[in-house]
C-alpha cells in the first residue's frame, strides 16, 4: 500500500488527503458507523499520476457493499462493482470516460433503497435501479474498504471536501 498523508496546502488550494500509489491498492477506510441507505457522499478528487482507478469509493447499500470505480481497467472504465455479480467493467453502469491528470472532479454518490445515482461534475453517469438486483463486493483487497473507504490502484490521488449526509 502507498502512504496516506494530509497535505495542509496542496498547490495553494487548501488541505487534501493524499493517497500515494502502491504496488496494488492504497487507501483509507472509515471505521466510525456509517448509514446503510438514504445518504449522499460528495467529494472532489484529482489524479496526480498513474493509469488505473484514481477513485474506488466503497459504500454500504443496505446490508451489502459496492464500489464506485473511476478510471479502472487501464484508466477509463467507470461504474459500480458489483451488480448481479458483474464488475464495473461489465454491467449496466459501465461507461468509458477520460480522467485527465491534475484536473479536479466533483463526485456525488447517492444511495437510496430504490437506486444508486452518481454524478461526475454535473453529468449523471450512474442511474441504477436496485429492484431485483444483487449488490456485492468484488473479491479481493477492495474488501478492506468496508464499510466506507477510498482506494486507488497503482495511482496517486488527492481528495478534498469529503462529506456524507442523509437524504430522503
Amino acid at each position: 500500500a502507498g502512504e496516506v498523508t494530509v497535505e495542509p496546502n496542496f498547490k495553494g488550494q487548501g488541505p487534501v488527503i493524499r493517497i500515494d500509489a502502491g504496488q496494488s491498492l492504497s487507501g483509507i477506510t472509515f471505521t466510525n458507523p456509517v448509514p446503510k441507505t438514504n445518504f449522499e457522499i460528495t467529494l472532489e478528487a484529482l489524479k496526480v499520476q498513474g493509469n488505473d482507478f484514481f477513485i474506488g469509493l466503497t459504500f454500504p447499500v443496505g446490508e451489502a457493499h459496492a464500489t464506485l470505480v473511476l478510471g479502472g481497467w487501464g484508466g477509463a472504465t467507470t461504474g459500480i462493482s458489483s451488480i448481479d455479480g458483474l464488475d464495473a467493467s461489465e454491467n449496466d453502469t459501465t461507461k468509458f470516460l477520460g480522467y485527465e491528470k491534475d484536473k479536479w472532479f466533483r463526485i456525488r454518490m447517492k444511495v437510496t433503497p430504490a437506486k444508486l445515482e452518481t454524478w461526475i461534475n454535473d453529468d449523471k453517469v450512474v442511474d441504477q435501479d436496485l429492484k431485483d438486483r444483487r449488490i456485492s463486493m468484488r473479491f479481493g483487497e477492495i474488501e478492506n474498504s468496508v464499510p466506507l473507504g477510498l482506494a486507488t490502484y497503482q495511482t496517486t490521488t488527492v481528495v478534498r471536501s469529503f462529506q456524507i449526509k442523509p437524504v430522503q
